[in-house]
């Protein structure tokens, strides 16, 4: 073989393999980056109080709104306090048989919201700790970045064995800008998908502003937004 096709070839080896070690670090630097941002933010949303608002509709209907002051505890929890809303009109509720199956359907409906509300406060703010292990464990793959600086980092088995969390960030902040989550309730194994799109204060800490949960085999919709961030101590 030709002495300069044999060093064309290693030449091109050794930039293609240098090529894959950058593309491996940068998408290492903006996974840390990533975690770093967020836990930042709920460090920062320790010092907040808000106003969470939640909408759910059931085939496209409107079936209840309410409202909580929310804040954090010393042991991390977020703590809800109702803020109180008109009653309903039980003049308007259907009585008799109707009113029983009614009442039967709605605490089936409760119930698989329940659960599907629980679930999305376990990946909603998304954990730093689960993206490292996940990154760890082969489990996340980053998308590079678009024309726009977009970059998705996507990890499967999240939470549980089967689930998809797609994470949107920019190169130039590395901070979310929003996050989709395929997954499925446990009891009745329906699928629900989620979508959460992210604020910014001025200082740049990121907060989850609005929270889309769909139950499809349900026709359940859950809207959850956060509003009125204000200052503790104020």
């Amino acid at each position: 073989m030709d002495v300069r096709k044999v060093s064309a070839v290693a030449v091109c080896a050794v930039f293609l393999a240098g090529a894959t070690v950058g593309q491996q670090t940068a998408a290492t630097d903006h996974v840390t980056a990533i975690k770093e941002s967020l836990q930042r933010s709920l460090q920062a949303l320790h010092g907040y109080t808000w106003v969470e608002t939640t909408v759910i509709s059931i085939k496209g209907e409107e079936k209840s709104r309410s409202e909580s002051s929310c804040s954090y505890s010393a042991d991390g929890q977020v703590v809800k306090t109702p803020i109180p809303g008109q009653s309903p009109d039980e003049s308007k509720k259907p009585r008799g048989l109707r009113g029983r199956i009614a009442a039967e359907k709605k605490a089936d409906i409760t119930e698989s919201m329940q659960e599907a509300i629980a679930l999305v406060k376990q990946y909603v703010p998304p954990d730093a700790a689960r993206i490292q292990a996940a990154k760890e464990s082969g489990n996340l793959s980053v998308v590079p970045p678009d024309d726009r600086g977009d970059v998705q980092l996507i990890i499967k088995d999240y939470l549980k064995p089967g689930d998809t969390l797609t994470l949107d960030a920019n190169v130039a902040t590395n901070r979310l800008s929003g996050m989709a989550v395929s997954s499925f309730t446990d009891t009745a194994k329906d699928a629900i998908g989620l979508e959460v799109s992210f604020g910014t204060f001025d200082d740049g800490t990121i907060y989850p502003a609005t929270t889309d949960l769909t139950v499809a085999s349900e026709n359940l919709e859950v809207a959850i937004s956060n509003t009125g961030y204000e200052k503790l101590g104020r």
